[in-house]
């Protein structure tokens, strides 16, 4: 169940909301400007650095945690990272609106976090992204990090960027990464799920919104390519993923169903759907 500062959080945010979805690109990255204003007084660690640099081309941070794992560890960590793909529906967000939950995965993981500012619609459509999560991917082992030490994540839109990450880099032959991360990933651009057809009252993201997002993305393109919705995406030869949803979140069936269509081509999936919770709780 979703803890009181849960509850009072989502009702600070939906008092700040003016009563109807953003219409436009423009309005919704206002609006991300404002959510970010307000989690600005949210720790970031103190001994996790940020660094500038360009990854395979594509502009990107360093989140580098502190070295307190014993000595005999630490080379194996300087051989570790995890590529970390921002949410916004691919139309906005960057490492800038996500920075405290990057460097907290950083902390927490002991790992450094590559987080990337890939190319956003409607100015850069699919698969812009896509070819910038690759890049960066392949400059990561260009750097000397093995794929058995890279984990990709991401975060709603960044959910499904990393499993169409994952499409490319296996239909090109690329050897894939040791595992990935999906947090409430937005898997099906037909919104075909039960949960975002009315059966879930949504507080955080609503189907008007995403449809919006969705057309500045593919602009026409084929809903159904897999790199495009991973739902239709062939799971065969995935590294083991790990899915967290909330129960309170329109793309709830995106995560469910990715599971079980990933579970049935033989990949281990750990699924955990968090009662009550909403969409991308683990940046508040």
């Amino acid at each position: 169940m979703p803890s009181p500062e849960h509850e009072a959080i989502i009702a600070s945010l939906k008092s700040q909301q003016s009563g109807h979805a953003a219409s436009t690109i423009a309005a919704m990255r206002a609006g991300m400007a404002a959510m970010v204003g307000y989690f600005e007084g949210l720790d970031f660690p103190a001994d996790v650095k940020q660094e500038p640099v360009r990854a395979g081309g594509v502009p990107a941070f360093w989140f580098t945690p502190p070295r307190t794992p014993p000595a005999t560890t630490r080379s194996a960590r300087a051989n570790t990272a995890i590529l970390y793909l921002h949410g916004g529906g691919y139309v906005m967000g960057s490492v800038a609106t996500h920075r405290s939950l990057i460097a907290r995965i950083a902390r927490a993981s002991g790992v450094r976090c590559l987080a990337l500012d890939y190319r956003l619609a409607p100015e850069h459509p699919f698969p812009a992204g896509i070819e910038d999560a690759c890049a960066a991917y392949r400059w990561l082992i260009a750097e000397g990090i093995p794929t058995s030490g890279i984990v990709i994540a991401g975060d709603s839109a960044g959910g499904g960027l990393t499993l169409a990450c994952l499409v490319a880099l296996r239909d090109a032959g690329d050897r894939l990464p040791a595992a990935a991360v999906c947090l409430s990933p937005l898997a099906d651009l037909e919104l075909t799920g039960a949960s975002a057809n009315g059966t879930i009252d949504d507080p955080m993201v609503s189907r008007e919104g995403t449809q919006v997002m969705v057309d500045a993305y593919l602009q026409g393109r084929d809903r159904r390519d897999p790199r495009a919705s991973p739902i239709h995406a062939d799971f065969k030869g995935f590294p083991p993923l790990l899915i967290q949803v909330g129960s309170r979140e329109i793309l709830l069936d995106d995560s469910t169903r990715v599971a079980a269509r990933a579970r049935a081509a033989g990949v281990a999936v750990v699924l955990e759907v968090g009662e009550g919770l909403t969409h991308v709780w683990q940046l508040h």
